[in-house]
């Protein structure tokens, strides 16, 4: 892995940010706390986001995710109909005490109905008939669950029902919730404004939704609560009022009036004690990569449109920054293949790490150059 510091950034930086004697703190009651940058996946503050927790309700945004991954692809219409089995009334209905969409037993509801009531109400009965309607039964769904779960880069969870309700083989972590919802807001862009809906109404009830943040005035446009009497409250939510969205989740806390305001707490240091800063426009060169045995001995790495940094206020050293890649490239390289990675860090942490992409094509070099490169290869080593 080939790793080279950035001096030209850092010096870019240094008439940009004057760093006072300590960085702005913050600390939460929720015991699993994370709050990460969407644009990169940074997580910009941890408190065991990589412990195991019982997800309660907010496992439902994996049942969602396999939802709109199948709507996407086709293999399910927004109007298909799915039938409420006994399974989805008696254990997600009014009658188990949870919360639920009162769909009436043997009647058949759209999927889109019932995506609402999932978002919305949190329903249970909602979430069982959509697993049936796809996959025949939930433990079925549960796998998709899993198997996209792994595609999406989850290493700390198991699912085994579409409802978050307990079990004990049915387990997540905060940077895992907080991985499924930048996925959702990424891949779903048609779908997310359902989150923001403020009631939905089934079968003549009316329910508001259970994100009570939407209605405070942070900029809050999403995602899911959670809640069961061993777990505690719990909630994943996203904000992009300053123009940088974050994902914010917490978990483990006494109340839901502790919930919101624990949430509300992290959203706004997330909003207010972090500065966007640009620092390459689109197309800029930020750094060049060896290639081995191509047309050009180098390519040029650039970012996928401008690259804008986004760093803690009051941070020293702050920013370092190195650009890695795994070497040595062979070509063809062809332009936009990801090759590299740009890792900023302040107070020798890492706060955002940004893909960088080939910025022109390289072709298979000539005799001359390979024989070249070889000998390099065996003078310097490239490894």
């Amino acid at each position: 892995m080939r790793n080279f510091g950035l001096k030209l950034l850092v010096a870019l930086f240094a008439v940009c940010l004057a760093a006072p004697a300590h960085a702005q703190d913050f600390d939460t009651k929720a015991p699993f706390a994370v709050l990460m940058d969407y644009e990169s996946g940074t997580i910009l503050f941890n408190k065991a986001g990589d412990e195991q927790l019982e997800p309660a309700s907010m496992a439902k945004l994996m049942t969602l995710a396999v939802v709109f991954d199948q709507l996407q692809s086709k293999k399910l219409q927004p109007t298909d109909e799915f039938f409420i089995s006994e399974h989805a009334w008696r254990d997600g209905g009014a009658s188990s005490g949870g919360s639920t969409m009162f769909a009436e037993l043997n009647s058949k509801i759209p999927v889109m109905d019932l995506v609402r009531s999932v978002i919305i109400q949190s329903g249970n009965d909602a979430a069982i008939a959509l697993a049936e309607g796809i996959a025949g039964s939930e433990l079925s769904f549960a796998q998709m669950m899993n198997q996209l779960g792994k595609e999406v880069g989850l290493s700390g969870s198991n699912f085994v029902n579409a409802t978050g309700l307990p079990d004990p083989a049915q387990f997540s972590t905060a940077r895992d919730l907080a991985t499924i919802a930048r996925f959702i807001i990424a891949q779903f862009p048609e779908y997310y404004p359902i989150f923001s809906e403020k009631e939905f109404t089934w079968n003549k009830i009316r329910q508001m939704n259970r994100n009570s943040l939407l209605e405070i005035g942070i900029g809050v446009d999403g995602l899911k609560t959670g809640h069961t009497e061993a777990a505690g409250y719990g909630e994943v939510v996203s904000t992009a009022a300053t123009g940088r969205r974050l994902i914010a989740v917490l978990h483990g806390l006494k109340s839901m009036t502790e919930r919101t305001e624990e949430a509300r707490k992290l959203v706004t240091w997330g909003t207010r004690g972090f500065e966007l800063i640009p620092v390459f426009p689109e197309g800029s060169a930020i750094s060049h990569a060896d290639v081995y045995g191509g047309s050009a001995g180098q390519v040029s790495l650039v970012g996928k449109g401008s690259i804008d940094l986004f760093l803690p206020k009051g941070a020293q050293n702050c920013p370092q920054a190195t650009v890695t890649y795994k070497a040595p490239i062979r070509p063809p390289v062809q332009k936009g293949d990801q090759l590299a990675q740009l890792n900023v860090m302040c107070n020798g942490a890492v706060v955002q790490v940004t893909p960088l992409y080939a910025g022109e094509d390289v072709a298979d070099g000539d005799i001359v150059r390979k024989a070249t490169d070889a000998l390099k290869e065996l003078a310097l080593g490239w490894l």
